[in-house]
Formats: C-alpha cells, structure tokens, sequence
C-alpha cells in the first residue's frame, strides 16, 4: 500500500499557548504557526502603532507604574520592534498578545501571536484619541 498523498494546504502547528491558529496559511520561515519559531519566556498585550516596516510592526505598551512617594500612579509607555506574520495580517490600532522569542535581529526578539481586535484607545502624545471604526468595505475583505 502507498501512503496517501500530501495535501499541499498545511495546517498550523500548535505553538503551547492558548491562542487562536491563523485561518490563512504563509510560507514565513519566522511565523510560528507555520514556520520553525519557537516562542518562550514573556507573553504580554500590546497595540500596533505602525506596520510601515516588511514582516515587522512597532507596538506599544502602557503600564501603570506606583510612585511611592506620592501615592499614586505613573503611566510608562514602551515600544517594541515585533515581528508581523503575514498570516495574521494586523492593522495599526489593534490589540495584539506579543510572545518572546529568540533574537531574529538586533532589535526584534517578540512576534505576534494573536490578533484581540480594535484597541479601545489609542494615546497620540496627552490626548486620548478614539481609535476609528472600520468602514464596511474593509469588515467585508
């Protein structure tokens, strides 16, 4: 007996997080679903600032951060170089889980995992900026 054939369509390997596997498929060697990246160490939620980069995005992280000596809170913000599979195909101004991985550059050690959806907010300097919602065109592709 042979073996059956291959499908070329393959399926999207389980990464040991609990996330939601991409419907579409990519041939990116740095995707973790469907390349050979594995993922470790820190898990957080960030929102995509810019995309303007290939297979790259800048996302950014606010924390709040206790000022003992006055009693209150402090916002920090970061930004982090994070690596975009095209499978997930994320947009500036959603949320996304980031997971660390090894170094794939000299500043990109994180990837994008997992797409929550629209950010409730989007902070441009100290105003807080409504993040605007999708046009109906862009919901249908």
């Amino acid at each position: 007996m042979s073996p059956p054939p291959k499908t070329s369509a393959r399926r999207a390997r389980d990464i040991g997080l609990d996330v939601r596997s991409p419907k579409e498929r990519c041939d990116d060697r740095h995707c973790p679903f469907h390349g050979h990246l594995s993922v470790r160490g820190q898990i957080f939620e960030a929102t995509v600032v810019s995309t303007a980069m290939q297979r790259t995005a800048v996302v950014e992280r606010t924390i709040l951060r206790r000022m003992p000596k006055y009693e209150r809170y402090a916002k920090r913000r970061r930004r982090y170089l994070v690596h975009d599979p095209p499978c997930l195909k994320v947009r500036v101004g959603r949320l996304v889980r980031v997971a660390e991985t090894r170094p794939l550059s000299k500043t990109v050690t994180f990837c994008i995992v997992e797409d929550l959806g629209d950010a409730a907010r989007r902070t441009s300097g100290e105003d807080v900026v409504p993040v605007p919602a999708p046009s109906p065109k862009e919901e249908a592709q």
